[in-house]
């Protein structure tokens, strides 16, 4: 499988900014039926860092409504990406 596929987006949010200060982790939004090995091999090959552990939850959507009409976010898989120690992914540096 493609790691461009894999990976879908960063997540940036304030829990990820503070587990990124304290303990080097990494959060992304990725493909939802990607096991962790694939995940793995996705950042190292996108970002060429070296990953120590991978961590994955899968989040439901939660209900919304908007005037009379009633929906649902989409559900999504977020992956917690750590990193060897000293490793550091660009993208999230300045955010």
């Amino acid at each position: 499988m493609n790691a461009q596929m894999i990976i879908r987006r960063p997540l940036n949010s304030e829990k990820g900014t503070a587990l990124n200060e304290k303990f080097n982790v990494y959060l992304f939004e990725v493909l939802r039926t990607a096991n962790k090995l694939e995940i793995k091999m996705a950042v190292e090959k996108l970002f060429g860092v070296k990953v120590t552990a991978v961590r994955t939850v899968n989040t439901r959507g939660k209900f919304v409504r908007r005037g009379l009409q009633n929906g649902q976010k989409r559900n999504h898989k977020k992956a917690y990406v750590t990193l060897k120690e000293g490793e550091k992914i660009a993208l999230f540096e300045g955010v």
